[in-house]
Order: C-alpha cells, then structure tokens, then sequence
C-alpha cells in the first residue's frame, strides 16, 4: 500500500545502529480490555513484539554483520539444499510483513522512533541484499537449488506494499542490482503448486516499476490458481487439494496482489480481481472462526512453525479496510492479540533474540518441515500487515470486542455461517 509521506534516508543516519528493544506507548490506542493490562494497549504490544522480531535481523544486516552474527538452526530432516537460503528466507520474509508499517507518516513518538530505525535498518539491508561486495550479499540461487524464487517473491511483495520507502530512496545503482536479480531469477522455473505465484509477483513488481516483465510467467500463475479454485474460499494447491494453510500464507494474498498491478497496467480484468478478493475475504472469515475463545487455532498441515503468518488474509483485509461485512476491526484486532499473548511466550525465542522453530516455546522442532530453518520462521511476520494502519483507525481506536468463537461458547448471539458460491 503506498504512502506519500516518506522520511529521507538522509534524515536517519544517526538510527542505524542496533538500538535496544523501545517502550511504545503513548499511541491513540485503547487498552486491551480482556487482558486487564492498565499501562500497554494493543497496539503498544504489537509494536512492542514487531521489534523485538526484527531488531536482531535487521540490526545486523543493516550493518553487514547478519551471515556472521544469525544463529541459524536447520531441521532435523533437512533436504540438503545449500544452506546460504536461510538468510533470504529471514529478510524477504520479514520486509513483505513490516511493509506496512514502515509506510506509515514519521512522527516522534516513540512509536515512531521504532518506526524510523526499523525503516532505515530495513533500507540499508536492501542495499546489502544485492551488493556483491557485501558480506551480506544474499543467495540469489546459483546452482541447484529453488529455494531463493520464494523468498525473492516475498522481497518483491515488501516492495509493492511501500514503494515510497523501500523502494524509491534506494540508490539507482540499488535499484539496478535488485533489478538484475529479478530478472536473473527467471532461471528458476516454478513448480506446479503455489510456487506460480512467487515468480508472478516478481514480474508483477518488475512491470509496476516501469520494467518489462515476463507475461507467461505472470498468466500462467493467474490462469492456473483460478483453475483450482474448489470453492467456498479454498483453493487447491496444484492438481491435488491440500488442507493446510498455504491458502494463507501465500495463496490468496499474492493472487490479489498481482492481479492487482495487472490490472491496474491494463493486462488482466478487473473482474477478475473483484472475484478473487472475494474469495479471499470468505476464506479470512474461516479464519476469524478458527481462533478459540482460548486464543488457540487449530495446527494442521505443512509448515505450522510458521505460526499466526497463516493469518496474512485477515490482517491484509484489515489493513485494505475490506472485512467481511459481519467481522468488525476490533474483533480481529482482539483474536489476534490474544493468540500472540498465547504464542510468543519468552522462549518462542532463542538467547540471542532469534525466533525458535516451534509454535509455543522452544521445545517442538521436531514440527519444523525438511526445509525448514530459522530463517524460514520470519513468515509469521505477514501477521503485522494491520499495523500499517494508523493508530487513531477503529482497527486499534475501538473497544475490546469478543470474536466469533469467544461469542458462541458463552452463549450469546453470533453470526450464522453459510457457503457461498463465487
């Protein structure tokens, strides 16, 4: 999502360095009600654990120091594949997530003091992620290995939500580099599945900023997702239906977010894109419904050490003001907060400030997949799209409200639920 106001890198300098985790409070925010806090709102706590995910990252690389200083830990059933993609994986995975709130107006809150050091750490890693002479140059993907097409999709998904601040103060040499890279990636040829759509958004990014994209590579991904559309929100991911949540992780966000560019460039209908945010916003009201009056969701499937990223939808259509009309903003804003309260308990993180691959705590790495590793982790960073949001917005401004679950199992009045059938 773009934004107007952007703060000049030039007016940063003195933030780059690692500062320690901020108090953030003081927002025009109310407090979380049910949580009986009577100092920290909502929104304090999600700036509050935003930063604690992305200082040690971004703090490092923005230095040229994360190869040397991320303590990175492999699954027990690794594949084999060259390990140099963790570091890929942890930067693109936490920039398509924070996007939205390094957009947001500067101001000198303390908020937005968090604001400017994340955004400045965020645009001098930019610079080390292409550099060739940077001991942070990342994996781009010589060789083998498939691995770089996911996470250089995820760069180029941070890039068109803040255009204004991760992409146009970058130097045009920058911009030249990551240019190149995107297009070198082309090497890599998707697999039927969701992976379409990390080679679209790559090409979706490259045509919103004036380049000449790869069209197949972008219809393909559009033609065949809309193929396995099974109804009633869910898709299939490749020819075969898979119940897990990459729906939400990738799926339903990166169709619409291509379709978007597309359209906007005269390439697509627009039809299709209204039916596709359609069926985004049914699948992210299966999602409100998942979360327990515990604050606890069902783990199934591949991949569940991504932890509450499977929730991208529903704060993507809080951040676009787009809820399903039956869900109001306070009520995602509540679910989801009691879920984090739930899940990033102290040691949800190592020492050193790096996440653990688990869902609760540190002791279920045996859930994490064969290509899993710490970097893969930073995924759960898709859930803070609402925080690009200012505070003042009902999102964060409105009272404590119980979500659909925490409604029905005390009894009272809450919405029917019914398929549809776009």
């Amino acid at each position: 999502m773009e934004r107007r106001n952007f703060l000049r890198w030039s007016s940063l300098v003195t933030l780059a360095g690692l500062a320690p985790l901020t108090k953030t409070f003081g927002s025009n925010t109310v407090i979380n009600q049910e949580a009986g806090n009577a100092k920290k709102s909502d929104r304090d706590y999600w700036v509050e654990l935003l930063d604690k995910i992305a200082s040690p990252l971004l703090g490092n690389m923005s230095q040229g120091l994360l190869r040397k200083n991320m303590v990175v830990e492999y699954s027990a059933t690794w594949d084999g594949r060259n390990k140099q993609v963790a570091y890929m994986e942890a930067f693109g995975r936490l920039i398509g997530g924070i996007a939205p709130f390094l957009a947001l107006p500067q101001t000198d809150d303390a908020e937005g003091k968090i604001r400017q050091r994340l955004l400045l750490q965020t645009q001098q890693s930019l610079a080390h992620a292409v550099d060739p002479q940077s001991a942070d140059y990342l994996f781009w993907g010589e060789g083998k290995t498939a691995q770089p097409l996911v996470d250089a999709a995820h760069i180029a998904q941070g890039l068109l939500y803040a255009p204004e601040v991760l992409w146009k103060p970058l130097s045009e040499k920058t911009k030249q580099q990551f240019i190149h890279e995107f297009k070198t990636i082309r090497r890599i040829k998707p697999f039927k599945s969701n992976w379409l759509l990390f080679a679209a958004i790559i090409e979706s990014f490259l045509l919103s900023i004036g380049e000449e994209p790869d069209a197949e590579r972008i219809d393909t991904a559009i033609d065949q997702v809309t193929k396995w559309y099974v109804g009633d929100g869910w898709y299939s991911d490749g020819d075969k239906f898979h119940f897990d949540n990459y729906n939400g992780f990738v799926i339903h966000p990166m169709l619409v977010d291509v379709l978007k560019v597309n359209v906007a460039h005269g390439r697509r209908k627009k039809e299709e894109y209204d039916i596709a945010y359609k069926r985004m916003q049914r699948y992210a009201s299966f999602q409100e419904r998942y979360i327990s009056p515990e604050g606890t969701y069902p783990v199934f499937g591949r991949s569940s050490t991504y932890r509450v990223g499977a929730f991208q939808p529903l704060s993507k259509l809080a951040l676009e003001n787009a809820l399903p009309k039956e869900i109001t903003p306070a009520q995602v804003r509540s679910a989801l907060t009691k879920v984090m309260k739930r899940m990033f308990v102290s040691d949800t993180f190592t020492k050193q400030g790096w996440l653990t691959m688990g869902l609760i705590g540190n002791k279920q790495s045996d859930l994490a997949d064969y290509y899993s590793n710490t970097g893969s982790m930073y995924v759960t960073s898709l859930v803070f799209l609402a925080l690009g949001l200012p505070g003042s917005h009902e999102f964060w401004s409105a009272p404590f409200a119980e979500w659909t679950q925490k409604r029905a199992w005390s009894g009272k009045p809450f919405p029917k639920d019914y398929a549809v059938n776009y």
